[in-house]
């Protein structure tokens, strides 16, 4: 049995790479905190891909991709391993997911079936983002960014700083 992490309070974990963090992240976040009164940003270490951020890198955009009203109801925190194991020891039972398109949905729904085989306890939540991100992963901003495109739609200014930095471009040309 997992432990109540917060009398009183629903605490969820939305979990991912966050390669960069976009504001189509930001926008499920903010569906999550409508459904959870807090929310565990917990970004993977690099599981099965090959990332351009370190997880210090990607701790840190995402603390400061945060608007200012949130930052008392979201927690970012770096993990490695299994889910489910982070979630035990964090004491959370609700996972958030984004889905975007059917193939989302494929990927995710064996990945929310294993962690229910694996941790009865824990329920996955799928949440689709506004109209306006649906198109939106990290992939296509880091080669719109690489191909030295404005990336400023897609990420906040941090990100757009910070990928700029990397692949040699100009924040918000």
């Amino acid at each position: 049995m997992m432990p109540n992490r917060e009398a009183g309070g629903r605490v969820g974990l939305f979990p991912g790479t966050f390669d960069p963090i976009t504001r189509g992240h930001l926008d499920i976040l903010g569906r999550g905190l409508n459904l959870c009164d807090r929310l565990i940003v917990a970004v993977a270490d690099r599981h099965h891909k090959q990332t351009l951020f370190g997880i210090e890198e990607r701790v840190a955009l995402i603390r400061g991709a945060l608007p200012e009203e949130l930052l008392c109801r979201v927690e970012v925190k770096p993990f490695t391993g299994l889910l489910v194991d982070f979630a035990r020891r964090e004491g959370v039972r609700v996972v958030v997911r984004g889905l975007r398109v059917i193939s989302d949905f494929e990927y995710e729904f064996q990945m929310a079936l294993m962690n229910k085989r694996l941790c009865p306890e824990l329920e996955t939540i799928f949440l689709m983002p506004g109209e306006d991100f649906i198109y939106l992963n990290s992939t296509l901003v880091k080669e719109v960014s690489r191909g030295g495109g404005c990336t400023d739609a897609f990420v906040t200014p941090n990100v757009a700083h910070a990928l700029a930095e990397r692949f040699g471009g100009d924040a918000g040309k």
